[in-house]
């Protein structure tokens, strides 16, 4: 595990993420979902404010952050708008395996224009015949003169051409089956070769664009190989898993909290007409709220307790991490159905922010790795077996 800051800057950080998400995104929140809205303008507001260079080292220009920092800025997102969140949060990922063993030109021409907040990246993993198992690909590369071409599909690519570069694992011909050789090419927008599928039209995350690809031969640069040919499950286990899992629990954590706070919203300011009574003075209601609380409190302090150990490089981070993803995912469908509990009809007959975080809540079990793949993953760790 990564042995990473968890600075003093991170109070100032967590600031600046809810000024743009109260400025910016919360205004376009409801078109990001109904119109399925690439959030540009609140991703632009993020880099202005030098969250784009969240993980970028500090002598790049960027802010050096570790897990902890990504925990509480992707939940502040989150609270606002999923979308956003989820694409700020890929961004992140694919800046931390950029980062993790950069060369001098890859520094110079990805990680300080994305520390400038000109540059946004995303991952490129998950395909079609794979499922879950995003650490078995089975594109494949092959080496040419000039550098790589890449051959097969891409599913769910968060950003789906938008972004600017994409990080994408590739194998060598015949090494589909071994886990432990994949490669690590970082592929720009416009490269030759790649093509987008459909637009993205998910019950959730709607605006997040996640598009598949076609990699036909696509150019890829001889110096834009991150780390060495066939050593990247490294970068699983090491940056992919630890920042992924920790981007993605903040964000549903972020989710959660929001439909937790339309809830207590709602009870603190609607009455029962025939008794006056307000709906928080309701002794069972207020059982249900003081369950969510627990839920969303907990899953908040193991988040940050996994991005500390993640952090400062804990020998039980990884089973922390685990962890938390799981909590999270099942928190997340608990309070947002709970909260719909709590509005009644109100709630479900209007199709507005608390049906747009249960929708976005669905995805929390289902995104690679699932649930499913962490509860092994998390099992096989305790019982001291090897994870794959």
């Amino acid at each position: 595990m990564l042995n990473l800051p968890s600075g003093p800057n991170v109070t100032s950080l967590v600031h600046a993420a809810e000024d743009v998400a109260l400025r910016v995104a919360a205004p376009l929140a409801e078109t990001v979902d109904r119109e399925g809205h690439w959030p540009l303008e609140t991703l632009q507001a993020l880099g202005a404010n030098g969250l784009l260079g969240l993980h970028v080292p500090k002598r790049l220009g960027g802010l050096g952050e570790g897990l902890l920092a990504l925990a509480q800025v992707t939940e502040v997102l989150g609270r606002t708008c999923g979308s956003t969140a989820m694409c700020f949060g890929m961004h992140c990922v694919a800046t931390a395996v950029i980062a993790a063993k950069a060369t001098p030109s890859q520094e110079e021409h990805y990680l300080r224009p994305i520390a400038e907040g000109r540059h946004i990246t995303s991952l490129a993993l998950s395909e079609p015949g794979t499922g879950a198992h995003f650490y078995l690909p089975r594109a494949t590369f092959r080496r040419e003169a000039d550098g790589y071409r890449i051959q097969g599909n891409k599913s769910f690519v968060t950003s789906g051409d938008h972004a600017d570069s994409y990080v994408m694992s590739a194998v060598a011909p015949g090494a589909e089956l071994d886990p432990g050789t994949f490669t690590c090419l970082l592929v720009d927008r416009h490269a030759p070769g790649l093509e987008w599928g459909p637009v993205w039209n998910g019950i959730g995350m709607r605006g997040n664009s996640s598009r598949a690809a076609a990699l036909n031969g696509v150019e890829v640069p001889e110096g834009n190989l991150l780390g060495r040919e066939g050593d990247q499950i490294w970068f699983v286990f090491e940056v992919v898993a630890p920042f992924f899992l920790v981007a993605m629990a903040g964000t549903y954590l972020g989710i959660a909290q929001a439909a937790f706070d339309l809830a207590v919203e709602h009870l603190r300011h609607h009455r029962q007409e025939h008794t006056s009574e307000r709906l928080a003075e309701n002794a069972a209601l207020g059982e249900k709220v003081a369950e969510m609380w627990v839920q969303v409190e907990r899953c908040r302090r193991l988040l940050q307790h996994a991005a500390r150990a993640g952090d400062q490089g804990a020998p039980d981070a990884a089973r922390a991490l685990f962890a938390a993803k799981i909590d999270v995912a099942d928190t997340v469908v608990v309070v947002t159905n709970t909260a719909m509990t709590l509005l009644g009809g109100r709630g479900y007959q209007e199709n507005g922010k608390l049906a747009r975080l249960i929708r976005d809540a669905q995805a929390a079990h289902v995104m690679s790795p699932t649930t499913h793949l962490l509860k092994g993953w998390l099992g096989r760790s305790v019982l001291g077996l090897p994870l794959l």
